[in-house]
């Protein structure tokens, strides 16, 4: 048989034997996709979820700023910019006083031809466009604490703004259960020094920060109160199919139009079995995500809940970009083993950046083994951080149909993280 996996721009096709117990071919239940999106997201605009249309609350203000995701996420922002800011313009706020604010988290700034290429070159020409820097302290205003007094510091350009959107995308989120929403605020637009503790080994570690989940979910409740500490007028949130298109459009009230686009992607996106998998072949959902090793990990997150302990989770990731930083590398560095890099992390020997997305990963190699195919980092680098590495995907099928045996539980998971797995 024959399967096109999600790596990288192109993808990749493999050829596998159907065995007795293979589970099958996995991927999200698509909702259709909009035949005319434009007109959807205007109707959203005009008609949203718990709240007031976007012209009406924008009558009488100033100015007003749109938050929106960076490179990294694929967000249709030449979709959704234009349309936002006809209906603004309709107001009376005029282009010079709209401000686009790049939600970066801790990632690197979008500049250039990269920043066409997310607003599109006319947008990126003709209004006032801002990356967030999170490390940047005279950028940043308190507005508040989460969890023991640890500081709430946002963006002070978003909090200048008479009108505050966010936009974004809602799918599966490692930590925050589904993106979108107050995610944009936290981490997108907050200092590193509050990103610590939402990324802090606590938090990485607690049970219900996972794939999924809400309820009783500590990222998701830090999420919603610095939204709620920093102020949110509007939210325009998409959901995509596996081909980035959008099926469904959710604006208006930042808790309730999230949730209601939660509603409608939980429909989808999660997929439960009756019984763990001895191992599973999976990927990072091609590109952009299957940019680096810091975003592999939640492909892998995405599968373990539903592979067994001492099972195998094959992950197939582009990684041209590497580990995706420096400060990634070097937090590998300290893994001698996994078991002794989670010991470390959580008697706080160090904090480091990125060290979140590592932990993550060491935890599921405690239990489980992680196999890489990759191109772009080499395999010796990859064993000595403890993976698995895996020059041809079929080959490495027919090691592991030998190694667990003819009859063993396995499924294929082409679209990475876009299909949560879980067991019953």
């Amino acid at each position: 048989m024959r399967v096109h996996l999600k790596y990288g721009e192109e993808g990749l096709d493999l050829e596998f034997p159907e065995t007795a117990n293979f589970v099958g071919v996995l991927y999200p239940g698509e909702a259709p996709v909009l035949t005319a999106p434009e007109e959807a997201v205007d109707r959203a605009l005009y008609r949203p979820i718990d709240c007031e249309p976007l012209e009406k609350l924008a009558l009488g203000k100033r100015d007003a700023v749109i938050v929106i995701s960076d490179i990294t996420r694929p967000v249709p922002n030449a979709l959704l910019l234009p349309i936002i800011i006809r209906h603004l313009e309709a107001a009376g706020i005029p282009g010079e006083k709209i401000t686009i604010l790049i939600a970066t988290g801790i990632h690197r700034p979008n500049e250039g031809a990269e920043l066409e290429r997310l607003v599109g070159r006319e947008i990126a020409g003709s209004y006032r466009i801002i990356n967030h820097f999170s490390k940047n302290e005279e950028e940043m205003t308190l507005v508040g604490t989460i969890g023991d007094g640890v500081p709430a510091l946002v963006n002070r350009h978003y909090l200048a703004a008479d009108l505050k959107i966010l936009t974004g995308f809602i799918e599966p989120h490692m930590w925050a259960g589904f993106s979108g929403g107050r995610k944009s605020i936290l981490p997108g637009i907050s200092s590193v020094r509050t990103l610590e503790f939402m990324h802090g080994p606590e938090m990485v570690a607690h049970p219900r920060t996972r794939y999924g989940i809400l309820e009783g979910n500590p990222f998701h409740e830090a999420g919603l109160l610095v939204m709620e500490q920093a102020g949110a007028d509007f939210i325009l949130n998409v959901t995509l199919d596996t081909g980035k298109r959008v099926t469904g459009v959710f604006a208006g009230h930042p808790v309730e139009a999230h949730l209601a686009g939660v509603e409608f992607l939980s429909r989808h996106c999660i997929r439960t079995l009756d019984a763990p998998l001895d191992f599973v072949v999976t990927t990072n959902a091609g590109a952009p995500l299957d940019c680096n090793l810091y975003q592999t990990a939640k492909g892998i997150s995405g599968v373990a809940g539903a592979t067994r302990d001492g099972g195998v989770i094959l992950i197939a990731t582009e990684c041209l970009e590497g580990f995706g930083s420096d400060e990634y590398r070097a937090v590998f560095e300290h893994a001698t083993t996994p078991q002794a890099f989670i010991e470390k992390l959580m008697k706080k020997e160090f904090f480091l950046p990125d060290q979140w997305c590592a932990q993550e990963t060491y935890q599921v190699m405690l239990k489980k083994e992680i196999w890489v195919h990759t191109g772009g980092i080499d395999a010796a680098t990859l064993k000595r951080f403890h993976f698995h590495p895996v020059p041809r995907i079929n080959e490495a099928i027919a090691q592991l149909l030998e190694r667990f045996g003819q009859d063993a539980r396995w499924a294929i998971v082409p679209d990475g993280p876009l299909l949560i797995l879980k067991v019953d």
